[in-house]
């Protein structure tokens, strides 16, 4: 078995995760096949400091997906990764994170397994255990939790596949990927589910970049848009946000 830096073959893809933008918290791998590639695929969320980490010599292609804009199609992105293994390209496909926590890496990795091309995958740090973290809040805590839900905000839709009452019962810490949109949406669907209303919310924008803000706050005020989320946020919900300390910014 091949170790996972080591150079990448004609034809071949890695899909690799950036991490949640500092450039400190890149895998050695991803930076490694970073530097000696074809062809880097980036999403919207990879930072400007990763990609000045990439060979001068590669074509770089913007393959971002942000929502309420307009965005490159899944199928088109998996078909682009496809003709450039083809060509006999080395391709980085580079995600925001982690590309198998909400980040689509399973239908890229399926797509490229359905045309025998050869691919490998370097996990990243995902956004929702680094973004708490690097605001001082423990996403668990012994005194207060001993369950985790990750989830994405866009199931707060009228057509979301989620039982919310179960969900709260069953974990006293929710982490929302994507929940700036639908941030009012999310406290309305957790106070009807029975979390009190002055339960403690976190919102983390773009963290480990230079724009990084934590804003915290509870469900009323995020259902009544006095606690606004800018995006790209984490937004973490549950007593552990009140474990926090700010120590990025502590003298």
């Amino acid at each position: 078995m091949k170790s996972l830096d080591s150079p990448l073959e004609a034809g071949e893809v890695a899909l690799v995760g950036a991490g949640p933008g500092d450039a400190n918290l890149l895998t050695f791998a991803a930076h490694k096949l970073l530097s000696d590639c074809d062809v880097i695929v980036y999403d919207a969320l990879v930072s400007d400091e990763i990609l000045a980490l990439a060979n001068d010599k590669a074509e770089r292609i913007c393959a971002g997906k942000r929502g309420g804009r307009a965005s490159t199609s899944q199928e088109d992105i998996c078909q682009t990764l496809i003709d450039l293994a083809k060509a006999n390209k080395r391709v980085v496909r580079l995600k925001g994170g982690d590309p198998f926590v909400f980040g689509r890496g399973g239908e890229e990795m399926r797509a490229l397994a359905a045309e025998n091309i050869v691919f490998r995958v370097i996990p990243g740090i995902t956004s929702g255990i680094a973004a708490p973290a690097l605001a001082g809040i423990p996403v668990t805590d012994r005194t207060t939790n001993a369950t985790l839900a990750f989830l994405t905000g866009h199931e707060a839709s009228e057509n979301s596949r989620m039982d919310w009452t179960a969900l709260v019962k069953a974990f006293p810490v929710l982490v929302f990927y994507m929940g700036a949109k639908n941030l009012p949406k999310i406290a309305t669907r957790l106070i009807d589910a029975g979390l009190p209303v002055n339960t403690s919310v976190a919102i983390i924008h773009a963290a480990g970049t230079n724009h990084e803000s934590c804003e915290t706050g509870t469900l009323r005020e995020a259902q009544s848009k006095q606690l606004i989320a800018k995006s790209p946020a984490i937004v973490v919900v549950g007593d552990v946000v009140d474990c926090r300390i700010d120590w990025r910014h502590k003298t």
